[in-house]
């Protein structure tokens, strides 16, 4: 079967030029077919308070109101990922940046969670396997911006972590697929204040006993669900730790890979 990666970047790597320019170099190098998401990092919410728009967040979440959606459009879907595909040009990697918009891409729906209205934030309903497939047949390496849409108009913020896991899932009915979370921790950590404890494999009985004896700190355990899920579905194996380490990340060398 063939192999694709799925990597998704956060905000740690987006707002250092340097490591990101670092990383972009590293990812053009990858031979397999690749997908790249991308988070949005400080840059929007700047710009809104520049423009005196408060910002509002529940559990880590952003809530989206409508002028907020303007600007993470922009910021996200604009500024940042075109930055990205051109630093990949330069790289020699043949990119194309999208979002969930693009091609009918991602679809999703509003998120309302028990008496919450996160604005136009919004969960995946499906991904587009066959338009994404036909992009990578052609030799393009995908860029994705963390926009999706409702097909009747509305985009909709949606959380970066959870469209690589829903992307990774939907393709692995294609390919082999490995995906890779990069952040600011060296991997999961036995201790979260030292990134010489690494976990280097953590299995589904492993995690279940981490939980339980509360060693992995509560901001990996979202991260950690996502990444069992996306192995209970399908994705081949996934691997946590800092983006900048790439090449080692895939190499198994870093970070901590999560099996079944």
């Amino acid at each position: 079967m063939k192999k694709l990666m799925v990597i998704k970047i956060g905000g740690n790597i987006i707002d250092d030029e340097t490591k990101l320019s670092l990383f972009l170099h590293d990812f053009s190098s990858i031979n397999e077919k690749k997908i790249l998401v991308h988070g949005g990092g400080k840059l929007a919410t700047r710009i809104a308070v520049q423009l005196g728009i408060e910002q509002q967040m529940i559990d880590g979440r952003r809530i989206t109101d409508g002028e907020t959606l303007k600007i993470v459009t922009m910021v996200y879907a604009g500024y940042i990922n075109k930055n990205i595909v051109a630093a990949l040009q330069k790289n020699g990697c043949n990119a194309i940046g999208i979002t969930g918009a693009d091609g009918d891409a991602i679809t999703a729906h509003k998120r309302i969670k028990g008496d919450t209205d996160y604005g136009f934030a919004g969960d995946i309903d499906a991904v587009n396997t066959k338009f994404i497939d036909h992009l990578l047949s052609e030799n393009n390496d995908i860029v994705v911006a963390p926009i999706t849409h409702n097909k009747k108009g509305q985009l909709l913020n949606t959380n970066a972590d959870t469209i690589a896991q829903e992307i990774a899932t939907a393709m692995s009915a294609v390919y082999e697929v490995t995906l890779v979370y990069g952040f600011e921790k060296a991997g999961v950590l036995m201790d979260a204040d030292k990134d010489d404890t690494v976990i280097p494999v953590i299995d589904p009985a492993l995690y279940m006993k981490l939980k339980a004896e509360n060693v992995i700190f509560a901001g990996m355990i979202p991260k950690l669900d996502n990444a069992f899920s996306a192995i209970n579905k399908g994705v081949n194996k996934v691997i946590i730790g800092k983006a900048e380490n790439i090449a080692e990340l895939i190499e198994g060398k870093k970070g901590t890979t999560i099996r079944k």
